[in-house]
């Protein structure tokens, strides 16, 4: 059975922690002190400044970071400061099964995907692909806080998963599904194929963003995930943007999706402001929502937290 964790509230204590690469302390401290200036507590990770080359730590210590913050009984919600590389490192030092038994908020995009999807089926608790502490500044768009703070406290559903006015989600594949929602980050994705912790998408509305990749490398990553098996055990896809993807060989990220992913015949829905883009959409990674290639729509059919 899927968990849903407790809701985020005004005053409560969000878990600060580095699970990938590092982050300069001073920045950690700027968005800090902004996070506390929108009513929320903090407590720090103890690694959470530790810089090792393009870790933030050892696999170990990034671990048992993330672990003291769900036995916290004082952590309301756990927020790494990046994404990066290196967070399928730590998924062997967890412990699932007392996650499950202290299930809480976490988000994150990047390379926190591989952990989202981790936690969520191992775990069995939701997740939430949105805001990293690298996002909490005065530039973040209005936009980006509506969806976190929406997803962490209201119990609305069900709800549209919206993207910004003036950018629409497209149909391309017609079709009208239901089902829990996965992925996010497609290089973290295709990173952990043939690992105990790959991603389980059978019946699954699986969702994909990508960024700062020419779009050979993203026919690349397409090409491993269809091979895997992972379209065709998916039950519909919804593709976010390719933020700052190269044009490769003439053929743009548009052109792939018309000619690698629509021929795939699974309902599609593009488009999505997400992850690396300037707009990110709150997607909660184990939610049952709807696809409607139809209308162009996404609902979620049941919040992500509880009270």
């Amino acid at each position: 059975m899927t968990i849903r964790p407790f809701a985020l509230q005004a005053g409560d204590t969000i878990g600060i922690v580095s699970l990938g690469s590092p982050l300069p302390e001073n920045t950690i401290n700027e968005r800090i002190a902004y996070l506390k200036s929108m009513g929320l507590q903090v407590v720090l990770g103890r690694y959470v400044y530790t810089e090792n080359g393009f870790l933030a730590g050892s696999d170990e210590q990034r671990a048992e970071d993330l672990m003291s913050m769900f036995v916290n009984p004082d952590v309301k919600m756990i927020l790494p400061v990046r994404g990066g590389v290196g967070v399928e490192g730590i998924l062997p030092y967890l412990d699932y099964a007392l996650i499950h038994n202290h299930p809480k908020l976490i988000s994150g995009y990047s390379d926190i995907t591989v952990l989202l999807n981790a936690l969520y089926q191992f775990a069995g608790i939701v997740t939430l692909h949105s805001l990293l502490l690298l996002d909490f500044k005065a530039s973040t768009p209005p936009y980006n806080f509506e969806q976190f703070f929406t997803a962490t406290s209201s119990l609305e559903a069900p709800r549209l998963l919206l993207n910004p006015p003036d950018m629409p989600l497209e149909s391309k594949v017609a079709g009208n599904v239901t089902g829990p929602i996965v992925g996010g980050n497609l290089t973290s994705i295709t990173g952990s194929l043939g690992t105990p912790y790959e991603i389980d998408t059978l019946g699954k509305i699986l969702f994909i963003e990508e960024t700062h990749e020419p779009v050979n490398k993203v026919y690349r990553y397409v090409e491993q995930m269809k091979l895997a098996g992972k379209f065709q055990d998916a039950s519909a896809i919804l593709m976010g943007q390719c933020t700052d993807c190269a044009d490769a060989y003439g053929v743009s990220y548009a052109e792939l999706i018309d000619e690698i992913i629509v021929p795939l015949g699974k309902p599609l829905i593009i488009n999505l402001a997400s992850g690396h883009g300037r707009y990110k959409a709150a997607v909660p990674i184990g939610v049952q929502a709807n696809l409607n290639s139809f209308t162009a729509t996404v609902t979620l059919l049941e919040p992500a937290v509880r009270y």
